[in-house]
């Protein structure tokens, strides 16, 4: 890594994060440009603060490898969308395809692109799942629903049937579980606490963002997130 990388990680507070960003920094390539852009969206941050409320759902202090893999919040202001889209989740998807790289980059290591508008069919139906990806370190087929609006409980309900009818159609023999998230505008926690998200260590709801919040919008929501894991009797 050059100098420039080093002089933006050394800033960090954290030693942890500082060891995490220079693993990630050099094992992924990540470009001076790109470090940065992760470092102001707190990535690290965002990675760990979903992994510690994973532990706390599980009532365990147990990781698995979905925990090192999903993000609340998703930061996507690559996209060039206003901060409403209006509902309209065609757009969403099609500014997604238009800047895959970056998306991937965003997502985290080992991702390749699958599909979009991805049909699994049974006897009597189609059903079209938004985005679906691959995980090579994880082994794992990763199906995402993009909500424009709050998460509700029929998105839950219609993922969770999503991911089973994967794992049941699409999944090969070698392949882990499917796992399967909705990037959704806002959520209810209590409509999370109360549904399959609250103990399903395959299913997730994250939200995203479509413009690069302050770091202190971000460790403002990332605060918000340990308050919750608080509340439900986990640990900080």
């Amino acid at each position: 890594m050059s100098w420039s990388h080093v002089r933006l990680i050394i800033r960090q507070d954290s030693e942890k994060a500082r060891h995490y960003y220079l693993a990630e920094a050099r094992e992924q390539n990540w470009s001076v440009r790109v470090l940065e852009r992760n470092l102001k969206s707190k990535y690290y941050e965002r990675l760990l603060s979903t992994r510690k409320k994973s532990i706390t759902k599980a009532k365990r202090p147990k990781s698995t490898d979905a925990d090192n893999l999903i993000k609340d919040p998703y930061v996507l202001e690559f996209l060039g969308l206003p901060e409403n889209p209006k509902g309209n989740e065609s757009r969403l998807e099609s500014a997604i395809i238009g800047h895959l790289q970056e998306f991937l980059l965003e997502m985290g290591r080992g991702f390749s692109f699958v599909g979009r508008q991805f049909r699994i069919s049974t006897e009597t139906s189609h059903f079209y799942i938004d985005l679906v990806f691959y995980n090579y370190p994880i082994k794992c087929f990763v199906i995402i629903d993009l909500k424009t609006q709050k998460l509700t409980h029929q998105d839950i309900g219609q993922m969770d049937m999503y991911v089973r009818m994967f794992d049941d159609l699409k999944r090969g023999a070698d392949d882990n579980p499917t796992i399967g998230i909705i990037l959704c505008a806002d959520k209810d926690e209590t409509i999370v606490k109360y549904s399959v998200l609250e103990e399903s260590r395959r299913i997730f709801a994250s939200k995203y963002k479509l413009i690069l919040p302050t770091e202190e919008e971000l460790a403002m929501e990332l605060e918000r997130n340990t308050r919750n894991i608080r509340g439900a009797g986990g640990d900080e």
